[in-house]
């Protein structure tokens, strides 16, 4: 799973990608401003998938701070879902309201300690990978909703008035023409047809051939 950290200092990227990648994660990139990270989330080209699972989110940093970057993720329909951890120095109650009013999930005190950092960007994971596999299924329920109504509408269009033929039983289609009642049924529904003859037909049309 992809991680992005935004920072503003060389230092801290080289301390973060080490710490994280002797833990195994490889899939790390950087970005050293809150506009950097906008050009990675949301690139110009709209074909680059958004492949990032998680943000380490530096709150001080020069022309947006990493509070109003979150909170500016946290407004888009594409990114809102991305967990975001702050990682600060400012351990203070009000700093620490504020960024989790902006949206983000979690924190982490400079200077990083391995421990608590791996700890944290584990548990965002797990919580990211629950949240991809519970909109997979919910859009596999939307695509089930979408067969099961459009097999209603198909059923629906054997309901209300079928003009029939009074004689030979033919019905008329919605083009105006008339067609045979198992060849109408088979068009607008998935039933099939084996074909015999009824007793009354028999004696109709081979009188003798069944006593009275």
């Amino acid at each position: 799973m992809a991680i992005l950290i935004v920072d503003d200092s060389p230092d801290q990227h080289l301390l973060l990608r080490s710490l994280l990648a002797k833990a195994g994660h490889t899939d790390i990139v950087t970005a050293d401003s809150a506009q950097a990270a906008f050009a990675t989330l949301q690139p110009d080209d709209k074909r680059v998938p958004i492949n990032i699972d998680l943000i380490l989110m530096d709150v001080l940093m020069p022309d947006i701070d990493g509070i109003a970057a979150c909170r500016q993720i946290k407004q888009s329909d594409q990114l809102r879902d991305i967990p975001v951890i702050m990682v600060t120095a400012k351990n203070d109650i009000e700093n620490l309201k504020e960024a989790f009013s902006a949206g983000a999930m979690d924190y982490i005190t400079k200077p990083v300690h391995r421990i608590e950092l791996l700890a944290r960007v584990a548990s965002a994971l797990t919580l990211k990978r629950e949240m991809d596999c519970r909109k997979e299924r919910e859009a596999d329920l939307r695509r089930s909703n979408e067969d099961l109504q459009q097999a209603l509408k198909e059923v629906k269009a054997l309901r209300g008035l079928i003009p029939i033929c009074a004689s030979c039983k033919k019905v008329r289609n919605d083009g105006g023409l008339w067609q045979q009642l198992e060849e109408y049924l088979g068009e607008h529904s998935d039933a099939q047809f084996s074909h015999g003859i009824c007793q009354v037909c028999v004696k109709k049309l081979y009188p003798g051939v069944y006593p009275d």
